[in-house]
């Protein structure tokens, strides 16, 4: 069977007590529209509204559905048929959130626009492919209560994994009879780490298809990405940091990248930290050579209008070590 789920009502919280909107059977097919991730912005949207935004609205996920059959101790499977936006996105940084929070304590929003299969930034001459997928999956919690849906649980939720796109399929533990799905906070791009707390935040429709692993018995989600992953042309320019730390390595190597965005392509810090949650993916390179380990930024040239310049300006600097 096929169904649809609109967005008239979000959830933006985990429950087990929630009456789902719609049940299905294994095997059946839903299309979801998925609200803007915050419920509220607007392409229209200042720095000012963004720092008036109520966080209690997010995330707008849309659920939740329940799968006949799903029992504590299978794996609900839902494979990611079809993703549309809407033609619209943003990315934003804001006070006390992010991996550079300290450094970036003010409100910014910047608005994408989606056409042709790309996100196309206001500024910098930036087109970044559009590789979407939705930043949260999850079913609900064995935990009574209404709990917030901002870190990743056990039952899945805000997992934030660009490897769940079209054609990807991802397992979920359930913990509550019916597993209770619910789905959101869609991307139309995010590079690995979203550092600054966002990617290209977008309203989408997505068709999933449901189905059970009985007695799958597997502790948190795992995803089975069905197609290649980066495959960018014009190459890449990496920033590496060292040190005991892997969180403050992380910092430090997005700190390079900021500084290189700012020196090359004339972008200002807040627009740069955008860019590299947007589109900068982290690795972590090595962690064997005790005592420091390696993290890796990268970031896909490909997105520039123009190549960087074969010599390195000398200019101040953002950040140093």
């Amino acid at each position: 069977m096929e169904y649809q789920l609109d967005d008239s009502i979000t959830q933006p919280f985990w429950d087990n007590s929630v009456e789902p909107r719609l049940t299905v059977s294994p095997g059946d097919i839903v299309t979801i529209e998925c609200a803007e991730p915050i419920g509220q912005v607007t392409p229209e949207w200042t720095d000012e509204d963004y720092r008036q935004a109520d966080p209690s609205k997010a995330h707008a996920l849309t659920g939740s559905i329940a799968v006949n059959g799903a029992e504590p101790g299978d794996a609900l499977v839902v494979e990611i048929l079809d993703m549309s936006h809407k033609g619209w996105g943003w990315s934003g940084h804001m006070p006390g959130f992010g991996l550079l929070a300290e450094e970036f304590d003010s409100h910014h929003i910047r608005h994408w626009t989606l056409k042709a299969g790309e996100c196309i930034f206001p500024v910098g001459g930036v087109s970044v492919p559009i590789d979407a997928f939705p930043g949260v999956v999850g079913v609900a919690l064995a935990q009574s209560g209404r709990l917030d849906t901002f870190p990743p649980r056990s039952n899945g939720g805000n997992i934030d994994t660009k490897d769940l796109g079209v054609g990807s399929t991802v397992w979920i533990p359930v913990q509550v009879p019916g597993a209770l799905f619910a789905i959101g906070d869609c991307h139309a791009a995010q590079g690995d780490g979203e550092v600054c707390g966002t990617g290209v935040e977008a309203p989408m429709t997505v068709t999933a298809r449901f189905d059970l692993a009985k007695n799958a018995e597997i502790a948190e989600v795992q995803i089975r990405r069905n197609r290649p992953r980066d495959a960018v042309d014009g190459g890449w320019h990496i920033t590496t940091a060292h040190g005991p730390d892997l969180m403050e390595d992380a910092k430090q190597a997005t700190r390079y990248m900021i500084d290189w965005l700012g020196t090359h392509y004339d972008l200002e810090p807040s627009d740069a930290y955008l860019i590299c949650s947007v589109a900068g993916n982290l690795h972590i390179s090595e962690v064997v050579d005790a005592p420091n380990w390696v993290v890796s930024m990268h970031m896909p040239l490909s997105i520039f209008d123009t190549a960087p310049p074969s010599t390195w300006p000398l200019i101040e600097k953002t950040f140093r070590r």
